[in-house]
């Protein structure tokens, strides 16, 4: 059998509580206790809602590293990105980031709706709610091909903030 997901992802930072304070108060992380004993500078986290044993580890580089140069300088990671279960969710994490003066752009990809946000390093990561599979259609289809800005309370009024995303594509039916 093949890859059926991405389980956990491991980012270097430069100041570890920072990173726990961002993740946790923003995204809804928390810190589960698997740090091997003895062991400094890393911490585990695990999304709300998940079912994996972590899915995002921390390992602390110190404050005198320098911000990620990939994309513009190195090859690299661009980002990660999590999905939420409502729009509703989506909109709430806008909040969050928005408040934590995170957040650096919004997307329509048609059959996703996307947030992009940076932690504190500079890295960063997407927060998508998808169309369910049911709900799609040849519009939806057609403007993947296009980023579009993303109108949260438009596909709010056109979809519900309560309906689920991502079932007949991301999560079984």
């Amino acid at each position: 059998m093949g890859i059926h997901r991405l389980n956990h992802a491991v980012l270097y930072v430069s100041d570890l509580n920072r990173s726990i304070t961002f993740y946790r108060d923003v995204l809804g992380f928390r810190q589960v206790p698997m740090t091997p004993e003895g062991f400094r500078g890393a911490a585990f986290l695990q999304a709300p809602g998940s079912t994996n044993d972590h899915d995002l580890g921390l390992f602390e580089v110190g404050a005198a590293a320098g911000r990620s140069t990939a994309g513009r300088e190195t090859v690299g990671l661009y980002h990660l990105a999590w999905e939420v279960d409502t729009l509703d969710e989506l909109a709430a994490v806008a909040r969050r980031l928005t408040e934590a003066g995170a957040l650096v752009g919004t997307s329509d990809h048609g059959t996703t709706k996307s947030l992009y946000g940076q932690d504190p390093d500079g890295l960063e990561f997407e927060v998508v709610w998808l169309v369910p599979a049911d709900r799609l259609d040849d519009a939806a289809f057609d403007a993947r091909t296009r980023i579009s800005r993303l109108n949260l309370a438009a596909e709010i009024e056109r979809y519900g903030g309560d309906t689920r995303g991502g079932v007949g594509v991301s999560v079984p039916v």
